[in-house]
């Protein structure tokens, strides 16, 4: 364990068990999460830090190590069957992949100067791998379970107990906790009784390489294929009841109910791939849209560079998530330049600036949303007075700001860490 709390640590293994940075994000369990480990993990390596990601091989042709970039390694462990299994799963395969980590670090003889968990099941393995090699544990939950349960969707599965038992054994496990809102520390305060000093906020941030408002939305919609007029809305991330593209269609349905001339020109389109509890009704916002009348493009899940121009091309983004810790979506659209609508959940507050960016919808009633669609599409000026708010807005959240926040949770972990050595010592 390093003495000076201060310095920066050298190497670091990162845990994402249930999703690779590989993986393309909008479908299956891949999403936000794997855009936070990438983004930071390329931060962390320009400032000299080596960073080992360890995930769960879901492949047998997958290599054991993948060279992402200078500095970051994608190190698949073998635990459990190959193919993709579902989070509720995985709980019986933490063993194995603690012991897979376990076994390649000590087969190769590498040291670390932390481990950095992400999501519940990466937390259970980071505590172990952590005490075995006697270094501080520093985690990042991404989402609560006793949050998300207080605000479910109608119909939607209950987080089972064993997260909220595997959450609360992490939490006090972990010498640091990395928030991703300050809405997000105090959750972890008030549901898990984590203590104030050890946790960290850190926004997460955006690639404004990839995400800016480039030559415009007439031109990328030349590219899509999308109408020069069209009214387009927008819904982009897991289709899933938690990210609710149910309250889009059927906002829209209402939007034309309430202004047929529209009809024309309205084009909803839905980029993303069913995951979670929507997998066991992978047809069910077709059928929706279908019962409703409403005419929406599903596309798959797309590459960064098209998925900018999709942002660009759209009039407002929809993010009607009843449950955020952050909302990656919304500062991706906003750094394209397109107002989002969002509903006031969570991180959802903070990534989206009220008659800024862009508009707060309070609750989840379709004919609410329709309203505040139909008078933002209605208003001569609020489309260029939002945008250039929602790109100023999303400016202020970078990813090295994001690193910036981690290293002093590292710093804090690591003192942390030291005091209860030193403390265990005065007790011997």
């Amino acid at each position: 364990m390093l003495v000076d709390i201060n310095a920066r640590p050298r190497r670091i293994a990162v845990i994402s068990v249930h999703t690779s940075p590989l993986d393309q994000p909008g479908t299956g369990d891949a999403g936000g999460l794997n855009v936070y480990v990438l983004e930071t993990a390329k931060r962390m390596a320009l400032r000299g830090i080596e960073v080992d990601i360890f995930t769960r091989a879901t492949r047998s042709d997958l290599p054991a190590i993948v060279q992402l970039a200078p500095g970051i390694s994608v190190r698949h462990i073998e635990a459990g069957p190959f193919g993709e299994l579902r989070k509720e799963d995985l709980p019986s395969q933490m063993c194995a992949m603690t012991s897979g980590m376990l076994h390649v670090v000590a087969h190769e003889g590498r040291e670390y100067d932390l481990v950095h968990s992400h999501y519940w099941l990466s937390g259970q393995v980071g505590w172990l791998t952590s005490e075995r090699w006697g270094v501080p544990l520093v985690h990042t939950m991404h989402t609560l379970a006793k949050v998300k349960n207080e605000a479910l969707a109608e119909g939607d599965t209950p987080e089972p107990r064993i997260r909220i038992i595997g959450e609360e054994q992490v939490v006090d496990a972990s010498s640091a906790l990395v928030a991703n809102t300050v809405q997000e520390a105090v959750d972890l305060e008030t549901y898990y009784d984590a203590p104030s000093d050890r946790v960290i906020v850190a926004h997460p941030g955006v690639d404004l390489d990839t995400f800016n408002p480039a030559d415009g939305r007439r031109a990328a919609r030349q590219r899509l294929g999308i109408r020069p007029d069209a009214q387009l809305l927008l819904f982009v991330g897991r289709i899933q009841p938690l990210k609710a593209p149910d309250v889009l269609i059927n906002a829209a349905a209402e939007l034309l109910a309430m202004d047929p001339s529209m009809s024309e020109r309205l084009q909803v389109v839905i980029c993303g791939g069913p995951s979670g509890t929507g997998l066991e009704h992978p047809e069910s916002m077709e059928m929706l849209a279908s019962a409703r009348g409403v005419d929406v493009d599903f596309v798959p899940p797309q590459t960064r560079e098209v998925l900018a121009d999709y942002y660009r091309a759209a009039d407002l983004v929809v993010v009607p998530s009843y449950s955020e810790s952050f909302g990656l979506v919304a500062i991706e659209a906003q750094a394209c330049g397109t107002p989002v609508i969002a509903a006031a959940v969570g991180g959802l507050r903070t990534a989206v600036a009220h008659n800024v960016s862009g508009i707060l919808v309070e609750g989840h009633d379709p004919k609410l949303w329709a309203e505040r669609i139909h008078e933002f599409l209605r208003c001569p000026i609020c489309p260029r007075r939002l945008s250039a708010g929602a790109v100023r807005h999303a400016a202020q959240f970078t990813w090295d700001h994001t690193v910036d926040a981690m290293l002093e949770a590292y710093r804090i972990a690591r003192g942390a860490a030291l005091a209860e050595l030193r403390a265990q010592a005065g007790h011997a």
